[in-house]
């Protein structure tokens, strides 16, 4: 009797052992494929060099170099209103400049530290039937001629509903341009105001 529940308990640890086999089965493979592409950061071409450019140079901030200042006011050498930065994250000129140039419109939303103006929809006075949608887009902080992006969306009235209506190329350019020419106006007119 004794014999028989030997071998019992030897089947049993023998199944239990077949498990972990066959899951270790399972896992090693997978374990390895997943290190297949692993290079060693020595080995690895996209990592840089050490030295001492990269090592001991403190990072930037989010708040950029001096911290963050509020206003202008707390950071070192106090108010810079002068500068033409204000504080907003795109071209002083540009930013201003779209403002001028949509000053008709009435504007939905203005974010200058992302550089968005989205203006609501207009119906001009001469054209009853017809409504005006622009988002202008800031794309950096330069005075360039790519640096603005202008989305000019137009609508009709008919049958007692707006639908969508084809706005030309040269319409959206020609915005685009007058918001550029209005920009370097601002900036030859604060460059002769600072002399």
């Amino acid at each position: 009797m004794r014999h028989s529940l030997n071998r019992v308990g030897d089947a049993t640890a023998f199944l239990n052992h077949r498990k972990w086999n066959k899951l270790l089965a399972l896992l090693v493979p997978i374990f390895l494929v997943s290190c297949e592409n692993a290079v060693s950061p020595i080995d690895d071409p996209d990592t840089p060099e050490m030295s001492s450019d990269n090592i001991a140079k403190p990072k930037g901030s989010i708040f950029g170099g001096d911290g963050l200042d509020v206003l202008g006011l707390f950071g070192p050498g106090g108010y810079k209103g002068g500068q033409g930065g204000g504080g907003i994250g795109v071209n002083s000129y540009l930013w201003r400049a779209s403002l001028d140039t949509l000053a008709f419109m009435p504007l939905s939303s203005a974010d200058p530290f992302g550089g968005v103006i989205i203006t609501d929809w207009y119906t001009p006075q001469e054209t009853p039937g017809d409504r005006f949608k622009i988002s202008v887009y800031i794309l950096g902080r330069q005075l360039r001629a790519d640096g603005i992006r202008v989305a000019l969306f137009r609508q009709n009235r008919g049958g007692g509903q707006w639908s969508d209506a084809k706005v030309s190329k040269q319409t959206v350019t020609k915005l685009e341009n007058e918001i550029l020419t209005r920009a370097r106006q601002l900036r030859i007119a604060a460059r002769t105001t600072s002399k």
